[in-house]
């Protein structure tokens, strides 16, 4: 093996002996007696040697008892969903020594401006949103134990991966408006190059095309209420048979539709159904009150800061993506006569 001209990480050991994260941590460590044969003990030295690898400041201070302290990065705070994905880290984080810090990545989705001078001299690990993901780079968090949330498991950066359960979450709307009778949808998408997002819009367009008769037009929004208005009223005077829902891909984008189908004369759920994802509180201030997903924030930061834990502890992180739930309300009917 020849060294490479950046630092290696813990990532590279791992793949270099054939090994997990957790198994490297555990033999640099040296807490791997019991847990990791002396083959593969010695594969992993090995590799570290190789490499030229040395354990990062964060690591060392966690076993010293010198730093418990995460990073917990996000999309910048546009909704209170991040808020409650921070309560639920930091009440485990509390249990077991350890404070958060909250980091918004302050364009949302691009690299983000170091916030410490040394965040692996300040950090024990990282817990990081898919949209905010291109940030680690700039806090080196890339090279500490990380944790991503709401990322492809097959590409994930991360030691581990938690996720909602977003796919059955679009299943459930899908199904509740083909049950009423739903054939012409607009799918509102976010426009942020995201997993998640490509999540919804796959989902979508797969059941409804086990329907015979459907049709799904999509537009493209940023996740604002005056760019949701913009793209609704523009897909919905473009020439061709008008769709009779709009699925938006979270309920920020939904508040705007409802806003473009007002100026179009064009009344919820009479002429037109939309439903969202999140269940934020904006879902019950409009009215009539969105039909939408809820997602729990707060479970989904528990399972975060869980999984952190155990990829510093050496463990198998909890699996299983976490359920959401269909909250019929209001803004969901049988398409109107005049469809």
């Amino acid at each position: 093996m020849s060294r490479s001209s950046t630092r290696p990480t813990s990532r590279d050991v791992a793949r270099a002996a054939g090994v997990s994260q957790a198994a490297v941590s555990l033999v640099l460590g040296d807490k791997w007696r019991g847990r990791v044969s002396e083959t593969t003990a010695g594969r992993v030295r090995e590799a570290a040697r190789e490499l030229g690898y040395r354990p990062n400041l964060a690591a060392r201070n966690l076993r010293l008892g010198r730093t418990r302290t995460v990073l917990l990065v996000v999309p910048a705070l546009t909704t209170e969903f991040f808020a409650g994905v921070y309560t639920g880290a930091a009440r485990v984080a509390a249990e077991h020594g350890f404070g958060v810090v909250l980091y918004p990545s302050p364009e949302g989705i691009g690299p983000a401006r170091d916030p410490f001078a040394s965040a692996q001299a300040a950090l024990d690990g990282v817990i990081a949103s898919s949209m905010a993901a291109d940030a680690l780079t700039a806090i080196r968090g890339d090279q500490l134990p990380l944790v991503m949330l709401d990322s492809d498991p097959a590409g994930s950066l991360g030691a581990a991966t938690v996720n909602l359960d977003i796919a059955d979450g679009v299943r459930q709307v899908a199904a509740h408006l083909l049950g009423l009778g739903h054939r012409r949808v607009l799918h509102l998408a976010a426009d942020v190059p995201s997993w998640t997002f490509e999540v919804r819009a796959r989902e979508l367009a797969a059941c409804l095309a086990a329907v015979p008769g459907t049709e799904v037009r999509t537009a493209r929004a940023p996740i604002s209420i005056e760019g949701a208005l913009a793209a609704t009223e523009a897909a919905l005077t473009a020439l061709g048979p008008r769709p009779t829902a709009v699925v938006c891909d979270d309920d920020k984008l939904a508040a705007g539709a409802y806003k473009a189908l007002r100026r179009l004369g064009l009344r919820v759920p009479d002429d037109m159904s939309v439903t969202g994802l999140d269940d934020l509180a904006l879902a019950t201030a409009i009215d009539p009150e969105l039909t939408t997903v809820r997602l729990d924030a707060e479970l989904f930061g528990e399972r975060g800061m869980r999984a952190l834990l155990a990829v510093l502890e050496g463990r198998e992180p909890e699996g299983g993506d976490i359920p959401v739930e269909l909250v019929v309300r209001g803004s969901t009917a049988p398409p109107g006569a005049s469809a």
